[in-house]
């Protein structure tokens, strides 16, 4: 597991002073000087860092948008942060929606590591040297990114693998990194109001999961495997091979695959290939995917999905994934059905039920907006729907009312808009909406299906009848903890701990004033009253007692100041 809990020592530790350094160079670089002066980072830092001059570039970047110089600042920051920014463009539910935009943007370029290294790490991962392992491997990479880097190999001689090998010593860099991260989101938290909506630590802590996923390629092997079994009978599909015998945490082998991007339009037509066919292959690749299977491939851009002859679709990098359970899916197709009958009452509602949120919206203001959402969207024709014009629209309306969409229907969202993307490119005139109404009617359809309604309704009659057994014990325990008063009621009040810090700082101050107050008083009358010992004719004691409360006094004022509340 990634190592992130120590953070309370990270100031502390010289290891991170350089990166340190660097990262708040970056900051400043980009003109984010004034959030390092809100978080007031120099209290937080190791008084060592502040010994290093942080050089504040003459040439400022004003003229970029923030979000521009945000997604600038990630990429000369490092792979960390860059994979940090790839997994945020997918968050509606952590970061806003304009910045996810930028984020989309993001470029994952990073040069190769040697091939002595390569040969370490699989004599490392397999125990036995790399020509045991593999007949052949090509020792120039054809592709390479922030976690690892891949190879052409072959282990029998007759077939073509592509070899995916983890960057040596990336756990150990993303580590370090993820302590710094995951200390100035702490500060952030703490000292910029506006952040702590955005909950930076909880970003932090949901980025260290995702990656910690990613830097296990065996979850990316078992991804290809499910995906494969999904669509074993399926002719017009085609999932890369898994070679599990070479593969390993750190290494990933699978069927190296020789097609036509999607995106190259040119290379299909010259392959004589039907476009009007691969389009429709490839929204079908998506709906079966959403609608019948809830398990999808999560980045369906046009790089990562491949044609090969008899006009097949085959998706690689298979990284990133989502899974939608068939209560999730089934509350999906009811949105859509609410929507597309214009019901915006039963819109609202079903979209509250499907997102997570803090407080209740204002069910008459999100209805009025789902009414308008409708007329603007669905009065058209199919063919003139943009799906992607329609999906932030969506995203931006539930944004308004404070409702967050969960992750992974996001992720479904933003993989209809890539495909519909690529679709358009292929065949100009493809309707993607209207493709997806069969799927969409199906789907309903299921739903009302008398084996499905008889299933439904034993498991309410299962679930019923398990409450109504366990109520009379439940009651009695509850009568018997009564009894014996240990029946506590627990409340918790959002930002009373916040409240109980600040009224302790004041108690605190109020205290040390008194005692201040008290020193100065009492060393006025032991020096009024001649207390020896005397030093020129002025008592020492009423001296050391005057020298005591002004120091507690500066004391005093520089914790006030430091705390902002001067």
């Amino acid at each position: 597991m990634l190592s992130i809990k120590n953070i309370g020592t990270v100031g502390k530790r010289y290891r991170h002073l350089l990166r340190y350094q660097q990262i708040i160079g970056i900051i400043l670089k980009y003109g984010f000087d004034n959030i390092l002066d809100a978080m007031n980072i120099d209290r937080y830092i190791e008084s060592g860092l502040k010994l290093i001059p942080f050089s504040r570039p003459h040439e400022r970047v004003e003229k970029l948008s923030r979000n521009q110089r945000i997604r600038m600042a990630l990429e000369e920051l490092g792979p960390t942060f860059v994979k940090m920014g790839q997994v945020l463009s997918s968050r509606p539910d952590l970061v806003p929606m304009d910045l996810i935009a930028e984020l989309s943007r993001l470029q994952d370029e990073i040069p190769a590591f040697g091939f002595d290294q390569v040969k370490e790490t699989i004599a490392a991962e397999f125990g036995r040297p790399l020509h045991e392992v593999f007949l052949f491997m090509d020792e120039t990479p054809f592709a390479s990114a922030s976690i690892g880097q891949v190879h052409r190999a072959s282990v029998t001689g007759d077939e073509r693998l592509a070899v995916k090998i983890q960057r040596p010593g990336i756990r150990k860099t993303i580590e370090a990194d993820l302590e710094i991260i995951l200390h100035l989101a702490g500060i952030m938290e703490r000292n910029i109001q506006e952040m702590a909506f955005y909950r930076p630590v909880k970003i932090v802590e949901e980025f260290a999961k995702t990656l910690e996923k990613e830097l296990d390629y065996t979850i990316e092997a078992a991804n290809m495997e499910r995906m494969a079994a999904q669509f074993l009978y399926d002719r017009t599909i085609h999932i890369p091979k898994v070679y599990p015998a070479e593969s390993s945490e750190r290494v990933l082998t699978m069927e190296f695959i020789d097609g036509i991007k999607a995106s190259d339009i040119d290379a299909i037509d010259r392959a004589g290939l039907d476009r009007k066919r691969i389009t429709r292959r490839g929204a079908d690749f998506i709906m079966k995917q959403v609608f019948a299977h809830g398990f999808f491939h999560a980045d369906p851009h046009p790089g990562n999905i491949f044609i090969l002859d008899n006009n097949r679709i085959c998706p690689v990098d298979f990284g990133m994934t989502g899974f939608l359970d068939q209560t999730t899916r089934e509350l999906f197709v009811d949105i859509i059905h609410a929507v597309a009958t214009n019901n915006a009452k039963l819109a609202a509602r079903l979209l509250c039920d499907l997102c997570d949120y803090e407080t209740q919206p204002d069910m008459g203001r999100l209805e009025k907006e789902i009414s308008l959402f409708v007329s603007v969207h669905l009065t058209r024709s199919l063919k003139e729907i943009r799906t992607s014009k329609m999906v932030n629209q969506l995203l931006e309306l539930c944004a308004a009312h404070g409702l967050r969409i969960p992750p992974d229907m996001f992720l479904m969202m933003k993989a209809f808009v890539s495909v519909e993307d690529v679709a358009r490119k292929l065949d100009p005139d493809f309707n993607m909406l209207g493709h997806a109404v069969p799927y969409v009617t199906a789907a309903k359809y299921r739903q009302m299906a008398p084996g499905k309604v008889a299933e439904n309704v034993m498991h309410i009659a299962r679930e019923s009848f398990r409450l109504f057994q366990q109520l009379p014990s439940d009651t009695m325990e509850i009568l018997r903890l009564v009894k014996q008063g240990k029946l506590k009621l627990a409340i918790d009040i959002q930002g009373l701990d916040k409240l109980m810090v600040h009224q302790d700082q004041t108690s605190n101050r109020i205290s040390f004033s008194i005692i201040i107050a008290a020193l100065i008083l009492g060393s006025a009358i032991v020096i009024n009253s001649d207390v020896p010992p005397m030093l020129f004719g002025v008592s020492v004691i009423g001296i050391a007692g005057f020298v005591a409360a002004a120091v507690m006094g500066i004391w005093l004022l520089v914790a006030i100041i430091q705390g902002g509340r001067l």
